[in-house]
């Protein structure tokens, strides 16, 4: 199969991956890279860890170099795209023709009407983490952070901001932080990581508004509640950056999410694939469509992206949903996804740290694994799981650890 003029909208590691795998792979044709964001190409999951709190240098998170790929760079935004003519649309004027188009653009974050605001963060780019960890270095200290949203990225940011002597206080419209994807039970053990570490953890509430006028100075919650706040964090997740597709063509689900097949090919030509943030792929175990937002995620969809530009027979890509967090020195790791109404089993391990495994599990069926603080426990889950008596297996090998 030849690929030709391959284009490949997004520069994040899904792209970069696409870009420099089909050099590995042997491609000699054209690779054009498009982005809007001059940084790129950089890894995202140390914004929130080691860039933000100023273990790193811009430069460690690099992805690499479009031109050792041989990659034709545009810093350009995509604005509209002619599937019928293969021709994609930059915000610049330039008009892409290609052979094959890979959409991995990724996502942007969700914001409240009104946020625009000095000392109000996302944290999605390299710009975004550079500017918040200037403002920690002025609030070093003294200060107060108000985390909005206790997802990965929120906890992440919380952890940081601790680490700097930051006053926190994280906001979350749930029981408990992750409650939703880890089920109240764990989430609530998860939550003391918070408190361990002297976050305010404030849950059941949302923001109503913003106080003060060009400069942030107060979040008032939904149940009149004001937070005095130095600098805000928006960690209320994301959504498909996908608007540009409107009226394509290109089947988008509901949310934004391009949907591609088990092949990570959008239409019956494979003439257009998607990877990353902004796809939803099918999972023909599911029986259903699944979008994911995690670095491992994208790097495998990538993987078998680039083989099936290349290879006659294509491959299909297996969910395999993996996640990981690092926080307050430790790490959280997430191997499978849990399902509602799955049993939980809770293994506790002793030592000054807090460190526990839950098992998500239907009858001897493992679903999930979640290990906090605890490498080895990881690794027994991963031996573990897909075996017949998996769960049981897991839970036996922790208790002997």
């Amino acid at each position: 199969m030849k690929a030709g003029r391959v284009v490949v909208v997004g520069a994040s590691v899904g792209g970069s991956r696409v870009a420099s795998g089909l050099r590995e792979a042997g491609h000699t044709g054209p690779v054009v890279l498009v982005d809007p964001d001059p940084d790129a190409p950089y890894d995202r999951p140390p914004l929130s860890k080691q860039i933000l709190t100023g273990e790193w240098t811009p430069d460690r998170a690099s992805l690499g170099d479009p031109g050792q790929w041989q990659a034709e760079r545009h810093v350009a935004a995509a604005t509209s795209l002619d599937p019928a003519n293969r021709v994609l649309r930059l915000d610049d004027g330039a008009e892409l023709h290609y052979d094959r188009l890979v959409l991995a653009c990724g996502a942007v974050p969700r914001t409240l009407p009104g946020m625009p605001r000095h000392g109000v963060y996302p944290l999605r780019t390299l710009a975004d983490s550079l500017e918040l960890r200037a403002r920690f270095d002025g609030m070093s200290g003294s200060g107060h952070l108000v985390v909005v949203g206790g997802g990965f990225v929120g906890a992440e940011v919380a952890s940081a901001a601790r680490s700097r002597g930051i006053d926190v206080t994280m906001v979350e419209a749930l029981p408990a932080p992750l409650s939703g994807l880890l089920g109240e039970e764990v989430a609530a053990e998860l939550a003391r990581l918070h408190t361990d570490n002297g976050v305010r953890l404030l849950c059941g509430t949302s923001v109503a508004a913003l106080t003060g006028g060009a400069e942030v100075t107060g979040v008032e919650l939904t149940d009149g509640t004001v937070l005095d706040a130095d600098a805000v964090v928006m960690g209320v997740g994301v959504r498909p950056a996908t608007d540009w597709l409107a009226g394509s063509g290109i089947p988008l689900d509901e949310g934004g999410g391009v949907l591609s097949d088990e092949f990570c090919a959008v239409d019956a030509g494979r003439t257009v694939y998607a990877v990353g943030d902004a796809a939803r792929c099918r999972d023909p175990l599911l029986g259903r469509h699944v979008r994911v937002e995690h670095w491992t995620n994208a790097v495998e969809q990538a993987a078998v992206v680039v083989r099936n530009l290349l290879e006659p027979v294509p491959v299909a890509f297996r969910h395999e949903f993996y996640a990981w967090s690092d926080q307050y020195g430790g790490k959280i790791a997430l191997l499978g996804r849990p399902e509602p109404g799955a049993e939980v089993t809770v293994v506790r391990a002793d030592g000054p740290r807090r460190r526990f495994a839950v098992a998500y599990h239907r009858g001897p069926r493992l679903c999930a694994a979640l290990t906090v603080n605890w490498p080895k426990a990881l690794l027994a889950a991963r031996r573990s799981a897909g075996t017949p008596d998996g769960a049981h297996d897991t839970v036996a090998a922790w208790k002997s650890l």
